[in-house]
């Protein structure tokens, strides 16, 4: 079981986000540490690019979302026209936007897969690694490279803490060797994964992406988008951002929920 990011300097990071031109400052370095079991799929590294990205099977049970309800034009903003970035999965999506060296994705990251491991079945969790230009480019073609390979299950940690923890990649400045590198511990060729960042099925992923962070308003990282439909904006902190996801989550089942049939009316004599 991989070790998980653990949060330091919570309070002040929980309200900050990484946005699109500024410089991410390195993290404080975190602490690790061994936390419950999460389930993990059986077969990570023959799983499909969509499969890499969705949560665990799983038979957790649906429980009504806790605390006060969310405020539209305070805690969430709705999308015109919005669409779920992975459209016929018959689920409910959340969207998270996130990129490898933003610090806020980092100190979120064990939030949420918390979070995630619990999620019912009937929703779909999908990572988008937002393409923002500049250094935010290397390390999103480094995951959809990985997710196209089936090993975004073992790396995805990884990733964050050789970034925020261990210091072994650099924020800013990283080549695609490198990154080729990182990913040879986990099995895949360093050749052939630097040269599969520059391919022209990774960049359909990076203009996918960015074609839904711009239709979903994604200004910034981290970023929750529920079923396309709804941007999460407010959030006392990261459990509080969740809070939001779950009443919208189940704002989202009651709308798709079929109608009941109402009650035959007899007309015979």
């Amino acid at each position: 079981m991989t070790s998980r990011l653990t949060l330091i300097l919570f309070t002040a990071l929980t309200l900050a986000a990484c946005g699109k031109q500024e410089a991410p400052a390195p993290a404080a370095p975190v602490a690790e540490t061994t936390p419950a079991a999460t389930p993990t799929p059986a077969a990570t590294e023959a799983a499909t690019p969509a499969a890499a990205t969705e949560s665990a099977p799983n038979n957790n049970p649906i429980v009504p979302p806790q605390g006060p309800a969310p405020v539209l034009g305070t805690d969430y903003v709705e999308i015109a026209g919005g669409q779920p970035f992975q459209p016929g999965t018959g689920k409910i999506e959340v969207a998270e936007a996130f990129g490898y060296t933003c610090p806020h994705c980092a100190s979120f990251e064990p939030v949420v897969t918390a979070w995630k491991a619990k999620l019912p079945a009937d929703v779909n969790f999908v990572p988008v690694a937002a393409p923002f230009g500049g250094y935010w480019m290397p390390y999103a073609k480094a995951y959809y490279t990985a997710e196209g390979m089936g090993l975004v299950g073992k790396t995805h940690d990884a990733m964050f803490r050789a970034i925020h923890i261990e210091r072994t990649l650099p924020v800013q400045g990283v080549t695609d060797e490198q990154i080729g590198a990182f990913y040879a511990k986990y099995g895949a060729d360093a050749k052939a994964f630097a040269s599969t960042m520059s391919s022209f099925a990774v960049a359909g992923k990076l203009k996918r992406a960015e074609q839904f962070l711009v239709r979903s308003g994604v200004e910034g990282t981290p970023t929750l988008v529920i079923n396309g439909k709804y941007r999460i904006t407010g959030g006392q902190g990261f459990e509080d951002v969740l809070r939001i996801a779950d009443h919208l989550i189940a704002q989202e089942r009651a709308t798709s929920a079929p109608a009941a049939a109402a009650p035959a009316t007899g007309t015979g004599g």
